[in-house]
């Protein structure tokens, strides 16, 4: 009898090692981040407070990380050196209080004096893209967390008249070319693009067969993503146009992310509240959640 007590608790031993080995697998597989875009940061309309109430809200949420999609400032198109360089030190210092890194995506309003060319702006050490790179660093790039790899692209290109379009331009094509050649064409992979890849927001908000533009989507997104044809890519997370949506193509999910300042800090935006993202990962899945930290105007 002993010797049948002792091996049910030697099996029972086994199984409880087992179970708690299980869960501790995938307790290390599993992470979270925070995708948030078009924050519109500016000292009007309370925006600086309203920042603090969703960077307190990450914190509580306690990503790994977070991945900002652009916007990040209101804004550096078409102002004067000094207001762009007091947006951008507000932005840097009020990352500082998140508790883990942020990973910045440059979006159209980050272009300084794009507006304003012939006001000599052309000759400035900043003009354009150089104020975003001197205070947030590349432009894009790419980095592996946990068995994931992050693309953060620059879909923003000049048109050379006081305008911008959604592209990714030929020196940026060819380091994604060069950059996939050394990935794993099993590891599930990220991109992060301010302005989207695949929308629906034309056909959905102003009429089926109305086509966007380029001013609302990367014209060159099916030679972007043919590059990554025989990778595994899994998600593109874009901003840009304050609404949500989530497109599921060939095992692709193009999710637009929302705002964190909702109607540019004046409410909701479409219905949409003001929030952001958070994504949870495991080894070769994940799950979403748009969050609503709670902002209402303040008068």
């Amino acid at each position: 009898m002993k010797l049948k007590i002792y091996s049910i608790l030697g099996l029972l031993t086994v199984f409880l090692i087992s179970c708690n080995t299980v869960k501790q697998t995938k307790m290390e597989d599993s992470f979270s981040i925070v995708f948030m875009t078009d924050i519109h940061l500016q000292p009007e309309l309370n925006a600086p407070e309203g920042f603090k109430q969703a960077i307190d809200t990450i914190n509580s949420l306690k990503p790994d990380f977070v991945i900002a999609g652009g916007d990040l400032i209101m804004d550096a198109l078409g102002q004067s050196y000094e207001r762009s360089d007091s947006l951008y030190n507000m932005y840097v210092e009020m990352i500082k209080n998140l508790n883990m890194p942020v990973y910045n995506t440059m979006g159209n309003h980050e272009i300084y004096g794009l507006y304003i060319r012939d006001k000599a702006v052309e000759n400035d050490a900043e003009y354009g893209e150089k104020m975003f790179e001197k205070r947030l660093g590349k432009s894009y790039y790419s980095f592996e967390h946990k068995g994931w790899k992050f693309y953060v692209l620059n879909s923003i290109e000049d048109t050379g008249r006081k305008s911008y379009f959604g592209w990714v331009d030929s020196t940026q094509m060819a380091w994604i070319k060069e950059d996939l050649a050394k990935t794993d064409t099993t590891t599930p992979i990220f991109i992060s693009t301010h302005i989207p890849f695949i929308t629906a927001f034309k056909q959905k908000y102003y009429g089926s067969t109305l086509m966007n533009d380029s001013s609302l989507v990367v014209a060159n997104s099916k030679e972007v993503l043919d590059l990554f044809a025989n990778h595994n890519l899994k998600l593109v997370y874009q901003g840009h146009l304050h609404t949500c949506e989530d497109i599921s193509i060939d095992g692709i999910h193009f999710i637009t992310g929302g705002a964190v300042c909702g109607a540019w800090w004046k409410g909701p935006n479409m219905s949409f509240e003001e929030g952001f993202s958070k994504i949870t990962f495991t080894k070769n899945a994940f799950t979403t959640k748009y969050i609503d930290y709670g902002w209402t105007i303040k008068k």
